[in-house]
C-alpha cells in the first residue's frame, strides 16, 4: 500500500511541474518575448486562466504527504523552514504581480510589477530544483527523523551541507532552463504575432542549453549518488521513463522546427514527466535520504501512515482526482485557441 502512495506522490509532483512549469517559464521569458505593454498583457492573458489552478497540484502533493507520509512532511517542513518561506514569498509575489499590474494605468507601476513577476518566476523553479537536489543528495537526518539546514555553508557536498551547494545549484539551474523551455513552447502554442515568433526563437535558443545542463546534472548526480544509477540499470520502469524523457525532448525539438506548436509543448511535457518519473523510480523507496547514515533515511515503508489510513485515503483520492481532471479538461477546452492581443481594460 505504501508503494502505491509513493507512486501517487510522484505523479502529483510531476503534474505540478508540468502545469505550473509552463506559467513559471512564461514568467521567466516575460520581459524577453514581450517588450511593450500590449505584448506583456498577451503573455499574461495566455497563462491567466491557468496559473492559480495549476497550484492545485502542489496542494495535492502536500495533501498526499500529509495523509500517507506525515513523518516526511514534518521533517521537510522543519528542516527546510527558511527555504519554504522563500518559496511561499515567491509564489505570493507572482500572484500579486499578475493581479496588481493593471490596477493603475501608469507605465512605471506596470514596469515594476512586470519586473517582480519575472524575478519571482525565475526564483521559483531554482528553489524547487534545489529542493529536489536536496532530496537526491541527502540531508543530515538525526535518529528522530529531523534535521536543520542553513541556506548555504561552503557550497560543498558533505555530511552537513546547506540547502544550496554546487550540486543543488546545478539542479536549480536545470529546473530553470527546463521550465523556461517549457514556457516558451506554451507561449508559442497559445499566442500569436511577434510574441509567438519570439517565443519560438526562445525555445530554439534554450533547446541546446537544456540538453547540456541535463548531461551535466546527470554526471553530477552519478558522482554524488552512484547507487542511483545502479537502480536505473536494474529497474525496467526507470528505463521506460528515461526513454520517455529522451523521446519527449526529441518530439519537442522536431515539432517546433516544423511549426507544430501543440505537439512541441506536449513533447516538453513528456520530457519533464519522464525525467521526474525516472528519478522517482531510482530513489524508491527512499523519500528523504540521510547524508550521515543510510539507516536513518525516511522511506515509503518506515514513514508511512497506518494501513487503515492508506486504505481509506485510496477510496477517496480517485474521487477527488476525477473532479480535478474534469476541471482542467473544461478549463483548457473553454480557453482553447490562441490568445489575441487584448485592448485596454480587457484581461490582465
Amino acid at each position: 500500500m505504501s508503494t502505491i502512495w509513493f507512486g501517487i506522490a510522484a505523479v502529483m509532483a510531476a503534474l505540478y511541474v508540468v502545469f505550473d512549469g509552463f506559467d513559471f517559464g512564461a514568467g521567466v521569458l516575460h520581459l524577453i518575448v514581450a517588450r511593450e505593454d500590449r505584448e506583456r498583457r498577451q503573455v499574461l492573458n495566455a497563462i491567466g486562466p491557468f496559473w492559480d489552478g495549476n497550484e492545485v497540484w502542489l496542494l495535492a502533493l502536500g495533501g498526499v504527504l500529509f495523509l500517507a507520509f506525515p513523518r516526511v512532511l514534518g521533517s521537510a517542513l522543519s528542516g527546510f523552514y527558511l527555504a519554504i518561506f522563500l518559496v511561499i514569498w515567491v509564489l505570493i509575489l507572482r500572484g500579486i504581480s499578475i493581479e496588481f499590474r493593471s490596477h493603475v494605468e501608469d507605465r512605471m507601476w506596470r514596469a515594476f510589477w512586470d519586473g517582480v513577476f519575472a524575478l519571482a518566476s525565475t526564483l521559483a523553479p531554482i528553489l524547487f530544483g534545489a529542493a529536489l537536489g536536496n532530496v537526491i543528495r541527502g540531508v543530515p537526518l538525526d535518529a528522530d527523523g529531523y534535521f536543520r539546514l542553513p541556506l548555504w555553508t561552503n557550497f560543498r557536498v558533505g555530511p552537513t551541507p546547506g540547502v544550496l551547494d554546487w550540486y543543488t545549484v546545478i539542479a536549480g539551474v536545470m529546473a530553470l532552463v527546463a521550465v523556461a523551455h517549457h514556457g516558451a513552447l506554451f507561449l508559442a502554442w497559445k499566442t500569436e504575432g511577434v510574441v509567438r515568433d519570439r517565443s519560438r526563437r526562445a525555445a530554439a535558443v534554450l533547446a541546446g542549453p537544456l540538453a547540456l545542463v541535463w548531461i551535466v546534472a546527470t554526471l553530477a548526480t552519478a558522482s554524488i549518488t552512484p547507487g542511483l544509477y545502479a537502480n536505473l540499470a536494474a529497474r525496467p520502469l526507470a528505463w521506460i521513463a528515461t526513454l520517455l524523457a529522451v523521446a519527449g525532448y526529441a518530439v519537442a525539438l522536431g515539432a517546433r522546427t516544423r511549426g507544430r506548436d501543440l505537439a512541441a509543448f506536449l513533447g516538453s511535457a513528456g520530457f519533464i514527466v519522464g525525467l521526474l518519473a525516472a528519478t522517482a523510480v531510482c530513489v524508491f523507496p527512499t523519500m528523504l535520504r540521510s547524508s550521515t547514515d543510510a539507516a536513518l533515511s525516511l522511506t515509503s515503508d518506515n514513514a508511512a501512515s497506518s494501513g487503515h489510513a492508506l486504505r481509506t485515503g485510496l477510496i477517496w483520492w480517485p474521487v477527488a482526482l476525477v473532479f480535478v481532471v474534469a476541471y482542467f479538461s473544461l478549463l483548457f477546452h473553454l480557453h482553447r485557441g490562441r490568445v489575441v492581443t487584448p485592448r485596454e481594460g480587457e484581461g490582465y
